[in-house]
């Protein structure tokens, strides 16, 4: 049984369809249909928030990790962390049934569910979420134990992320939005099937289960040698195989990518810049 249900925006301040979903759902409420629902909203990175920017000090939604909770927190963000811990959990005994933390990229991503482990619960939430919304993608980032993530959802008893894009950072757009809050509420909607449990019998879906982060080729001193080539940006979640190209180099070259077929995303995504991140990889699979 799902009973307390928290939705999150602002854990990254510049990311505006969260944050305008959480103050819409506080100022105007939930539609009517999800009253039987305890459903809490909060703004997390009020200070980022205020200042239209990811973070302050350090990306907050890395903080999670039972190491850094267990440690003397030395930036503003890391002594959010702490406060949020306290205030939610602590982490691994929070009274949320289930935390949803609403982010956006810069990526072509679409609308993306972020799950963390494939349990029943979040694999029948997943062939829901792939069958009310079609084009969808279903994102497994089930590497390492839920646990150990450093993510701010990982406070909730279960806890899954909503990305969509693409959207420029600090600013709102419309039609990702409306995929923001769609994904948001086919959520709601999934959980009060589960709680009558009542949900239908669901096909296996299409998911990505991430592999790693590309780095851009750098020189000795750190320097980029390449950007994203042409035929990869915009093309999240499309198959490329080996001998295509990935990145442009700036003597006029190209690389190739050189493994197996990967399904890349966080395709040039702006947040991962100053860590010299191009790309993530994903392999297709079935859930």
């Amino acid at each position: 049984m799902i009973r307390n249900i928290t939705f999150v925006g602002a854990t990254h301040g510049n990311e505006q369809s969260g944050i305008q979903l959480v103050k819409n759902w506080q100022r105007f409420g939930l539609p009517q249909e999800y009253s039987q629902l305890s459903v809490d909203c909060c703004l997390a990175n009020k200070a980022a928030m205020d200042a239209n920017v990811r973070f302050v000090e350090e990306d907050l939604n890395r903080q999670f990790t039972p190491a850094l909770l267990s440690q003397e927190p030395n930036s503003q963000e890391a002594r959010l962390a702490h406060a949020l811990n306290e205030q939610w959990g602590p982490k691994g005994a929070s009274d949320i049934d289930l935390l949803v933390d609403i982010h956006n990229t810069t990526s072509a991503m679409g609308a993306t569910l972020i799950i963390l482990e494939t349990d029943e619960f979040h694999t029948q939430l997943a062939r829901y979420v792939k069958q009310q919304m079609p084009n969808a993608n279903i994102l497994v980032e089930d590497e390492k134990p839920t646990a150990e993530h450093g993510y701010l959802c990982t406070l909730g008893q279960r806890g899954i992320m909503i990305e969509v894009g693409a959207q420029p950072q600090g600013l709102l757009r419309a039609d990702i939005y409306a995929l923001t809050k769609q994904m948001a509420l086919t959520v709601l909607d999934f959980v009060l099937l589960y709680n009558q449990q009542n949900v239908p019998q669901l096909p296996p879906c299409e998911v990505f289960r991430f592999g790693e982060n590309i780095t851009y080729p750098l020189d000795d001193r750190s320097e980029r040698l390449a950007m994203i080539h042409p035929a990869l940006q915009d093309h999240d979640f499309k198959p490329v195989n080996k001998g295509e190209p990935v990145f442009e180099m700036f003597n006029g070259d190209q690389q190739t990518w050189q493994g197996d077929t990967i399904y890349p995303h966080f395709i040039n995504e702006a947040a991962y810049h100053k860590l010299h991140v191009a790309f993530a990889t994903a392999i297709k699979a079935t859930l």
